[in-house]
Parts: C-alpha cells; structure tokens; sequence
C-alpha cells in the first residue's frame, strides 16, 4: 500500500533544503573564522598590556616582551603611588558624573521638544546640536580657551577667576560635545513612542512638563541606560580638553595622571600598563553593571512587532 504525498510539499522542502557542495556551504565557516581572527587581532594589545603589566622591567628588558615569566604585583603598587589614583579619581568622579547626568537631562529635554512638537525650526534645531560632533575639538581648541579666559567666575569655582582650571569648564565643554549624539539618538527613540500615550495624556489633563516626566522619560529608560555607558566611557577617557583647560596637577583627571609614570630618560611600560589597567576597571564595572540595558538601549527597535 503506497502512501500519496503532495508534489508542492516535496518541492517546497526541496527547496527549503541546503544543497550540500554549494556556494552557500562554503560560505558558512568563513563568517566565523573571520570574526574569530578579527577578534584575536583586536584583543591581542589588551591581552600583552595585561599580561605584561604583571611582569618586571628587568626581565622583559632582559629577555624581551615575547618571553614567560618574571610576574609581580608591584607594578600595580607602584603606579597607584606614582600617580596618585586616588586623588585622580575623585577628579575624574567630579567631572564624569555631574557632566553625564546633565548631558542625558539637557538630552532628553532637546529630543521631546524635537519629536513631540512640530514647528518651523524643528529639524534646524536638532541640527545645531548635532553640528558639535562635526567639527574637530583641535579645531575648537584656540577659540575655546580664549573664551574660557575670558570668562569671569567666583573663586570658590575656580581659582584662576576664569573658567580654566576648574572643573565646571571641563564639565561644560563635554557637555557641549555631547549632547547632540544624545539628542539625535534620543529625539529617534522618542518618535517611535505611541502618540495615543500623549494624547490619552491630554485628555486625562496633564500638562507638558507632566508628559516628559512621567511617560517620556520611564519609556525611555532603555535607550538612556545606553547612552549612559557611552558618555561615562567618553567622558571618563577625555584627554584631550583636561590636559588643555586645567593647568595644576592636582585637578587632572585619572587618564591625564597617567602621565605621572613616565620617566626623564625612559618609561617602564610594564608600569604604564599597570597604570592603564587600574584606569580601565570602573568603565569595565558600569558596562558589565548596565550590560543588560544597555543591550536593550542598543537592540530596541530593530525589529517591529
């Protein structure tokens, strides 16, 4: 006794079935190995700055950094006295948090007035923010200090009396660098929120400033837990305007101290390495702290339904 079977269903799983010895077959180990080697090459400098960064000077220079052995701990000792990590990452703890929340607040409020109202300037506005992360901060850096200088403040904010070295300056010019990426980023999250939300709002009579506070900004949890992690890691890892804005020793942030570790004549980069190590472990701690959310700032969105 035969059994019929449906000639449409057999070439549909025909179809469906991969052919072995194509094209596609071939194809289908070269992705991983790519990704693989790419990833190796891209680890390799961080795997040899961590693994020498346990080793003594002595030793490499003896016997090369492509050897085994002469591990210690006292590079890591060593930097953290050299270069005075504690008080540096207070400093860097007084500029990376205030600037990162009010970057995220100034963020917010830019892309709701963006994506929930529509005027005549709506996307030149947007524009203007963003315009910041176009130009290059050496661009920047002349006309930036001349202003800074030039501005007068109490000195209980600064000593100089202007806003170089102080760390309101040092806050404000990231401020300003980033809170277009923030905006532009936010202002899409923020469009693609339902607008029977505000609309329901309205009805129920909630004002603008209720709108923002309690609907926009919980719903936007995700893409703000995302922004976070980025702007932390930004700002916490400037150099560039730290080393240009401030000009006493004792208000540098961590990565500018790292300077602290080289020597007159030479540089022990086993030391350096050590040094570069201990500065990476608190961007290291929030990234694996917000790791989930900030996969689900990064995803969300990316399908529909």
């Amino acid at each position: 006794m035969s059994l019929a079977t449906d000639p449409v269903q057999e070439r549909s799983q025909a179809l469906l079935k991969p052919h072995e010895g194509g094209p596609q077959s071939g194809r289908r180990w070269l992705l991983p190995v790519m990704l693989t080697l790419i990833s190796l090459i891209w680890l390799f400098p961080l795997l040899l700055a961590l693994i020498n960064s346990f080793r003594d000077y002595a030793f490499t220079a003896k016997n090369g950094y492509v050897s085994w052995g002469g591990f210690t701990l006292d590079n890591y000792t060593n930097a953290w006295q050299q270069a005075d990590f504690g008080l540096h990452f207070t400093n860097s703890a007084i500029i990376t948090i205030p600037a990162v929340i009010l970057t995220l607040f100034l963020s917010c409020c830019v892309a709701f007035v963006v994506a929930r109202f529509s005027f005549k300037f709506n996307l030149a506005l947007l524009g203007f923010f963003l315009a910041a992360n176009l130009l290059p901060p050496q661009a920047l850096l002349i006309p930036v200090y001349r202003m800074f200088r030039a501005i007068e403040v109490p000195l209980w904010i600064s000593d100089s009396g202007t806003l170089l070295n102080s760390f309101v300056g040092l806050i404000l010019v990231n401020m300003a660098f980033q809170i277009g990426f923030c905006a532009f980023v936010l202002s899409n999250y923020m469009k693609a929120l339902p607008k029977e939300l505000y609309e329901s709002a309205v009805i129920d009579g909630a004002s603008v400033t209720r709108q923002f506070f309690q609907i926009t900004l919980p719903l936007c949890r995700p893409a703000l837990a995302a922004l976070a992690v980025l702007q932390t890691t930004w700002i916490y890892n400037e150099f560039f305007w730290a080393t240009v804005l401030l000009q006493q020793g004792d208000k540098f942030p961590v990565t500018s101290s790292l300077n602290n570790l080289r020597g007159q004549f030479f540089t022990d980069n086993n030391l350096v390495a050590a040094g570069s190590m201990i500065v990476a472990i608190p961007t290291l701690v929030i990234f694996f702290v917000l790791q989930r959310h900030f996969v689900a700032g990064l995803t969300l969105g990316a399908t529909k339904g």
